[in-house]
């Protein structure tokens, strides 16, 4: 999506009330030709706020952050000529972000969130500071913003302090793939920096859109960890000679959790038509005991929990994404700001609307449930490499070689890919404890409850990062000993995921490193393609 395009985008209205999850990927991701524009509705709601704003100043009434300092300094009441440094100062003195910089779809979301809380037309600013917003997502323009310093509540002030700096054509920005002078910039795009006036300053910083925007990107991600989880489970199946009637619905139905009985049905789908998972009549065919009381059965009628359980793992993340993807898409589209104007009561309403509770009790719930997805696949990988459970599969996935073959007792296969699976899973359940009973009372004890909604959802893009990896390494091993059992005898839907993984990642014919191997599929996981090839089969 570059400026050269602009006259082929399509106009996408942002009105306040309508962005969804999909929506803030499309456009921080850059993966749609969209131009985004104000409705004409909120252009009218914002210019009646800005109006009662500027009117309730005339009177020289305390207006908490436009007429009042900020925070505990509330009842310190400046006069109307001091409105515009006073909103100069708090993008200055909030200016102290630390840690890793964050990644540009992160900065593309938080503007374009922060353009539709101010689409509501409540926060009594001026259309040209929303417009200079959409302009920096036009020609992606990316301020640089610090991941840490944020509590959550006041919203996301020092994070955001980064967008309104770079508005006002302070700091650096990502334009063209270089760290650049944000005045530079703009002045190369015939674009003006912003020269705040009253409330401007905090209605860009007092938010949640930070916090938001990883959650939006999060629970995307997300939901594509939970389809291919379920591809991985089906794949895992037929490489240990599993036992499909597990998936029934008839199990699963008389237990109704809904993404208990999706993904059950998902995986019975994948399955059908396998050689290799069969189901229990299959299992079960023979003659019996005949006169004897005892006989080792061939095959399991049962598998271990990691397959078997599996709906009832993945189907916890199915059910929490269900009610954390509503929660969020309230958020994206809500007036988390302070004080808010009210053009049809003419009055202004001191609340607390940045306060990011709803986000991080979102994020630490999908937090726990994406932990245990992982845990889940790293058990089930165990399963494929060990040569004690994997039914006939060679140790850790080696290639079948003969005794007096040169090669023999020198390959050590997936050993380090299930240490490495190991670790991260262990990083990722370390990070899912909760984040929002960790409230520190700050700013002089006026922020004495604060949500840390921004560390909630940073840790679940992180759990997020580790998942992936997690299950592009249980995919490349499930393909593996998909390739030593024969994969002639998967299903078509399982096969299709194993043709898509092999375009990228060969068969395993001896040690190597194996991290552009795990690059290549997070990419298939992350961008869809596993779930297209799969459903296109």
């Amino acid at each position: 999506m570059t400026d050269s395009s602009a006259a082929t985008r399509a106009k996408f209205e942002l009105d306040g009330r309508t962005l969804t999850v999909e929506d803030v990927v499309n456009i921080a991701r850059r993966l749609k030709n969209v131009e985004c524009v104000l409705s004409g509705e909120a252009l009218e709601r914002i210019e009646a706020s800005r109006a009662l704003k500027q009117e309730l100043i005339s009177e020289e009434l305390p207006i908490y952050g436009v007429t009042t300092g900020f925070g505990d300094s509330a009842h310190r009441q400046i006069s109307s000529r001091k409105t515009a440094e006073l909103q100069r100062n708090i993008l200055r003195f909030m200016g102290c972000g630390t840690g890793r910089i964050s990644p540009p779809e992160v900065a593309r979301a938080t503007i374009l969130l922060r353009v539709n809380c101010l689409a509501r037309g409540n926060s009594g600013v001026r259309r040209e500071l929303v417009e200079l917003m959409l302009a920096f997502l036009r020609h992606d323009i990316v301020p640089l913003i610090p991941e840490r310093g944020s509590c959550g509540a006041s919203g996301d002030l020092v994070p955001l302090s980064y967008v309104g700096s770079a508005l006002t054509g302070h700091g650096e920005v990502l334009y063209g793939g270089e760290v650049r002078d944000v005045k530079e910039v703009l002045e190369e795009l015939g674009l003006e920096p912003l020269e705040l006036e009253a409330k401007e300053g905090l209605a860009i910083t007092n938010g949640t859109s930070f916090m938001s925007a990883y959650a939006a990107l999060a629970v995307w991600d997300s939901m594509e960890l939970a389809f291919v989880a379920d591809v991985g489970t089906a794949m895992a199946s037929e490489a240990l000679l599993g036992n499909r009637a597990h998936f029934d619905a008839f199990i699963h139905e008389n237990k109704p959790h809904p993404g208990q009985v999706k993904s059950a049905g998902l995986i019975r789908e994948l399955l059908a038509g396998s050689e290799l998972s069969k189901e229990i009549d299959q299992i079960l065919s023979g003659n019996g005991l005949g006169d004897r009381g005892y006989r080792e059965l061939e095959r399991n009628i049962q598998d271990k929990y990691s397959i078997r359980c599996a709906p009832h793992v993945t189907g916890v993340l199915r059910d929490t994404l269900t009610w954390v993807k509503k929660w969020v898409e309230t958020e994206i589209n809500s007036s988390d700001d302070n004080p808010l104007f009210d053009a049809t009561g003419r009055t202004v309403h001191s609340g607390g609307n940045f306060y990011g509770g709803h986000v991080v009790q979102a994020m630490d719930s999908l937090k726990i449930a994406l932990a245990n997805v992982a845990d889940l696949l790293d058990r089930q990988l165990e399963l494929l490499v060990d040569e004690k459970f994997n039914n006939g599969l060679t140790p850790n996935l080696i290639p079948r070689l003969t005794p007096d073959d040169p090669r023999a007792g020198l390959h050590h296969g997936f050993k380090g890919m299930q240490l490495a699976c190991s670790s991260m899973v262990a990083e990722a359940c370390r990070l899912s404890g909760p984040v929002s009973v960790h409230s520190r009372s700050t700013e002089a004890h006026n922020q004495d409850k604060v949500s840390m909604g921004s560390i909630a959802a940073r840790d679940a893009r992180t759990i997020v990062e580790l998942a992936q990896n997690v299950a592009a390494i249980h995919l490349i091993a499930a393909c593996q000993a998909l390739d030593l059992r024969g994969p002639e005898g998967m299903s078509p839907k399982t096969r299709a995921a194993y043709g898509k993984i092999r375009e990228r990642v060969p068969f395993l014919s001896g040690d190597r490193r194996m991290e552009r191997d795990i690059k290549e599929v997070v990419e298939l996981i992350r961008s869809g393609r596993i779930r297209e090839a799969v459903l296109s089969a």
